[in-house]
């Protein structure tokens, strides 16, 4: 998967430096704006460290993998995706994004063994997962990996990276910023689908992501 991944990356860094959004889209959606630490799995996506100390992320490399996971989670059947969020602000840009694309959710408390033990009623038997933050749902990350599943995450500076299949580097603790990522991703995952023929067909604002405070 990683190099189908990797391959993948390389082909849409030749589209150049357009992007699905404008970037100050992303700019003021706050998607850039990473932790006061950085992992060493994610200096890669580091664009620069500010004067208070944030770690900012690069918004090409997280344009460039919202396509890419777009497009890898769109080959699965939607009913065998799982998307998974422990964190709050996470919780109703997943749940928006799972039943716009038709996926399975778990927002909130994963319960041990929903991947892995057959007789519990939280069973699930996906084909890929997609989790909001590594630490935060590292039970779901944990068992998705003892069972093979393919694994993508929204990753902050501060992510560990070793267990995910497909990063998508972003700021995964702000309310706008989740929402911003899981808008996209639906708006690509149906494009890749073949559901929308363009942007303009999406009629569901960033809002209808966005969790209330």
């Amino acid at each position: 998967m990683e190099e189908q991944a990797v391959t993948e990356i390389e082909s849409t860094e030749e589209q150049g430096s357009r992007l699905l959004i404008p970037e100050d889209v992303y700019l003021t959606s706050g998607v850039h704006i990473g932790t006061q630490q950085k992992s060493a799995d994610m200096k890669d996506f580091i664009f620069k460290v500010r004067s208070d100390g944030l770690y900012v992320l690069d918004v090409k490399k997280t344009d460039d993998r919202i396509r890419v996971a777009a497009k890898f989670l769109a080959r699965y059947p939607p009913e065998r995706v799982l998307v998974v969020s422990a964190r709050q602000y996470g919780q109703k840009p997943a749940k928006t994004f799972a039943k716009t694309i038709g996926s399975m959710i778990v927002a909130g408390r994963f319960v041990p063994g929903s991947l892995t033990n057959p007789i519990l009623p939280a069973f699930a038997e996906p084909e890929a997962v997609i989790v909001t933050d590594p630490a935060a749902d590292d039970q779901a990350l944990s068992e998705a990996l003892s069972i093979g599943v393919p694994i993508v995450a929204i990753c902050d500076a501060n992510n560990e990276t070793r267990n995910v299949d497909l990063v998508v580097p972003s700021n995964n603790k702000g309310r706008r910023a989740l929402a911003t990522v899981y808008w996209l991703l639906t708006r690509e995952v149906l494009k890749a689908r073949g559901t929308l023929q363009a942007n303009e067909d999406f009629k569901m604002p960033i809002e209808d992501f966005e969790a209330t405070l």
